[in-house]
């Protein structure tokens, strides 16, 4: 080993009482590192000074056998010149183990403590330090909010304050987006009952007092290239502005009522109208009847007007409850006598904002509750309304209304772009591409930011426009690294929290520019200063890299050469999953290194009947369950052996064919849990796994194995309990179908 590599093993947790480290020691010299040191607690004070005493003395290369390599993560990390590779000897070993599980418990538990250790020493071999990515000239450090409405208002004043130089572009004559329609605010401070002065003329005082910001109206987009610290943005009047990041603020379109005709009597008379038309009749002073102008003596607000409807927007559009008990206090503190009443399927009033619940009841609003069906509404002079009380078990009739307003809800103001078949529309792949294609199609001749990326000109969305990229765990990114949508285009919001929603956005761009300046990853895997390198000399052009990276983050020259932007990409290794040539890599990460540490199991013959299965687990789900099920005292079999890959999308075939073709019995896929509610840091890593999956018949067929050898197995974070039983049930499979006849070859 080229390195001056040293091992340490660490005795705690249990690990010194269940192992033999005299044989681990000779394990790790076989596998090239010449010294061992062995210490009660190696995350201790004592333990670490021990690494750092020996690194300062020109180690650099550490492998540390320990615990899992998703704990104690700042106190192995030792700096970007010292190569460090852990391996579990607690969770994937001696916690997740029993020595009575076997005949030969004892000695299981400790082959498999020596195969973790064989594999790190090969991972150890190959690794190399990692050097970060430098954009070449200087860094793009201004941001450039596109909207500005309050949640673009609300980041370019945070930014600002922040100290960053903000370009706030908005597309109509003068700031404020749909806060000019808006005559007040609910309630939002103690006692959480009056309606409050609309911002507006606070937050655009705000952006015209700075300093830092430079505005923009009158004007959209025209191109936007490059990459995080790096965009160069051209606009519709012909300015150029050169960015590091960007925040999409475009906000929502109401809902389209002419679309409810049928169901609530939309367009029958003028005096049907939307929570969006009340609004503004309001801020007109204008609060009577469309109709002659009379007014208003009695008037019913209908919630859910269209959403949470399949035929219309499935979602809740988490504003209308609000907005529709504010419009109710709107006409009681003009008229008090006024007959209102609210007819809803659920109140959704989140906080404080059950106090404004409260407040209209205060003030007489009548609430009749609904099922699914919506009220019959028939127009004349007056209107009338019919609704099944599901309270009461009765039907109720409104008559002499002068005007019903129906709650219609908000739709993304984004082009919808659906770039996750695999995603949004289950297994049918065919149905997927196609529906795909229809809907890129169907966007074309508009665009927000007018990316100039080879994936497309707009945010890929799922399949209600909204474009986000995990709605779990990264609420702001897009699949376009450094761009990130905000407000109530990423999701059906409250005016206040897309307020909110801005600074968080804006604090989220900074960093990707930071990061971008530091060479490293954003998110998931923040910090990461490893990144793709192509082997250009051997590129077939094939584009599957570009195609399949769910970032954006690789373009294409004419000759179909793949062009890779590093701080565009996530680090998922999605694209070297990809590749048949496998000329993609990462210094710390690639397809030899872990085809490598599959050859370097111990593969026991068949006589001993001891079967060996590998597990490729994903580190953001996967690996996650296993060490919490770990930590819980769960047990499996001694004969699988873990490898965490950092998505399943980076799988690549290879890998399962060296495995059967050494001896190894079968192969577990275990990656993150696919579908609607999707799961994947990386977008679609299961997806792409099963995907290449229906090609290992090939392989299986050529070795003339079975295809029960490979399983593919879904989880969440959370399921750590189904575990044991997805492991179980695999060895039973193994079991069943019998040695691989590959062993000893």
């Amino acid at each position: 080993m080229s390195k001056n590599a040293v091992c340490y093993l660490c005795k705690g947790c249990g690990i010194g009482d269940a192992l033999d480290f005299e044989r681990l020691t000779e394990v790790v010299e076989e596998g090239g590192v010449s010294e061992v040191k062995e210490h009660d607690a190696l995350c201790s004070p004592e333990g670490l000074a021990m690494i750092k005493e020996d690194i300062d003395g020109g180690v650099d290369a550490v492998l540390i056998g320990a615990c899992s390599s998703r704990v104690k993560t700042d106190e192995f990390s030792f700096g970007g010149g010292v190569v460090v590779e852990r391996t579990s000897l607690r969770e994937q070993v001696v916690w997740c183990t029993s020595p009575d599980a076997t005949d030969d418990g004892e000695e299981d538990r400790q082959m498999l403590a020596e195969d973790y250790l064989r594999m790190a020493c090969v991972k150890l071999e190959k690794c190399q330090p990692l050097t970060p990515f430098q954009l070449e000239g200087e860094i793009y450090k201004s941001l450039m909010v596109v909207g500005g409405g309050p949640a673009g208002m609300s980041a370019a004043i945070q930014a600002a304050k922040a100290g960053s130089q903000v370009f706030l572009i908005e597309k109509e004559d003068k700031l404020g987006g749909f806060l000019n329609t808006i005559d007040k605010l609910g309630p939002q401070s103690p006692p959480y009952t009056e309606l409050e002065d609309n911002p507006v003329a606070e937050m655009v005082g705000q952006i015209e007092a700075s300093d830092k910001i430079k505005v923009f109206t009158g004007c959209t987009v025209a191109k936007t290239a490059g990459a995080p610290g790096k965009f160069d943005v051209e606009l519709s009047n012909g300015e150029k502005l050169q960015i590091g990041a960007i925040v999409q603020a475009t906000g929502w379109l109401p809902y389209d009522a002419s679309k409810l005709a049928d169901e609530l009597a939309y367009g029958s008379s003028p005096d049907i109208v939307t929570n969006v038309e009340f609004e503004q009749m309001v801020k007109d002073g204008k609060l009577a009847r469309k109709s002659d102008g009379e007014d208003i003596a009695a008037i019913a607000f209908i919630q859910c007007a269209g959403s949470r409807d399949q035929n219309h927007l499935p979602y809740c559009s988490a504003f209308c409850c609000l907005v529709s008990l504010k419009q109710a206090i709107y006409v009681k503190e003009q008229n008090p006598e006024t007959a209102v009443y609210v007819i809803y399927k659920d109140i959704r009033t989140p906080s404080q904002s059950e106090e404004v619940y409260r407040e209209a009841q205060r003030k007489g609003v009548i609430f009749i509750r609904r099922d699914e069906t919506y009220p019959t509404i028939t127009a004349g002079d007056k209107l009338s309304l019919e609704v099944n009380d599901v309270l009461l078990g009765e039907d109720v009739s409104l008559e002499e209304l002068d005007m019903v307003v129906l709650a219609t809800g908000m739709r993304p103001n984004n082009p919808k772009v659906v770039d996750a078949p695999l995603v949004a529309f289950g297994e049918d792949q065919e149905v997927a591409k196609k529906l795909t294609a229809e809907a890129k199609a169907a966007c074309e001749d508009w665009s927000v930011l007018n990316l100039d990326y080879r994936q497309g000109k707009n945010l890929p969305t799922l399949k209600y426009a909204m474009p986000d990229s995990h709605f779990i765990c990264f609420p702001y990114e897009s699949r376009r690294t450094g761009i990130y949508p905000v407000g109530t285009v990423r999701r059906p919001m409250r005016l206040t929290q897309a307020i909110d929603d801005g600074v968080g956005a804006a604090l989220k761009a900074i960093q990707a520019i930071k990061a971008a300046e530091a060479g490293c990853a954003v998110h998931p895997r923040s910090g990461d200063e490893s990144f793709p390198e192509f082997f250009m000399q051997r590129c077939t052009q094939c584009k599957r890299c570009t195609e399949e990276c769910p970032f954006g983050a690789i373009n294409e020259d004419e000759k179909a050469n793949p062009l890779p932007n590093p701080t565009r990409c996530r680090r998922c290794g999605v694209c070297m999953g990809a590749c048949p040539e496998r000329i993609i890599s990462f210094k710390n990460y690639s397809v030899d290194m872990i085809g490598s540490m599959i050859k370097a199991i111990n593969v026991p013959e068949e006589d001993d009947e001891k079967p060996r299965v590998i597990m490729l687990a994903c580190e953001n789900d996967a690996l996650p369950a296993i060490d919490m099920a770990a930590a819980k005292g769960m047990t499996w079999s001694p004969y699988v052996r873990l490898i965490p890959i950092r998505c399943l999308g980076s799988m690549n075939l290879v890998w399962i064919a060296d495995a059967l073709s050494s001896g190894i019995d079968g192969v577990v896929l275990l990656g993150c849990r696919r579908g609607e509610d999707y799961q994947c840091h990386f977008i679609k890593g299961s997806e792409l796994a099963n995907v290449r999956m229906s090609k290992i018949s090939e392989t299986l067929t050529r070795l003339v194995l079975e295809s029960d050898r490979v399983a593919v197995e879904e989880v969440s974070i959370t399921d750590l309990h189904k575990i044991p039983a997805i492991i179980d049930a695999f060895m039973e499979t193994i079991e069943e179908v019998g040695p691989n006849p590959y062993k000893g070859f």
